[in-house]
């Protein structure tokens, strides 16, 4: 199964009765397995997950801490980048030359590294003391 095949059937199952935007993401680890996550909507806005947070989360509950790419997909005329949260979480267990690919269901693709997605990210360096 691809990336793209695991975010469009994940996306099916999103939950998003509020904004009915269905997002599906796919990680790969490290370990050439692929996570997939759907976002989960909750009336109170800002309790809810976004796909990219689902898919991250099931790889480390899998035990897996690194992940190779990334795409999101989306139900939208452009391709939908990630939030900022997902951006630093995606830069959390990735590379900065971790490739992001963003797609729409038309096709619509546009592919990103997290350095260019995320430049400056806040990593581990910022908290060792010299």
């Amino acid at each position: 199964m691809s990336l793209l095949e695991a975010a469009l059937a994940v996306r099916e199952k999103a939950y998003a009765p509020y904004s009915k935007f269905k997002v599906g993401a796919a990680v790969r680890g490290a370990d050439g397995r692929i996570y997939a996550g759907c976002n989960v909507e909750n009336v109170a806005y800002p309790e809810g997950t976004c796909a990219e947070a689902g898919a991250i989360a099931l790889m480390v509950a899998s035990g897996e801490t690194r992940l190779s790419e990334a795409l999101i997909v989306a139900d939208s005329p452009l391709p939908v980048s990630p939030c900022g949260g997902c951006r630093q979480k995606l830069a959390e267990f990735g590379a900065p030359d971790t490739q992001i690919t963003m797609t729409t269901l038309d096709g619509n693709t546009r592919t990103m590294s997290l350095a260019e997605i995320i430049p400056g990210a806040f990593g581990l360096a910022h908290m060792e003391s010299e």
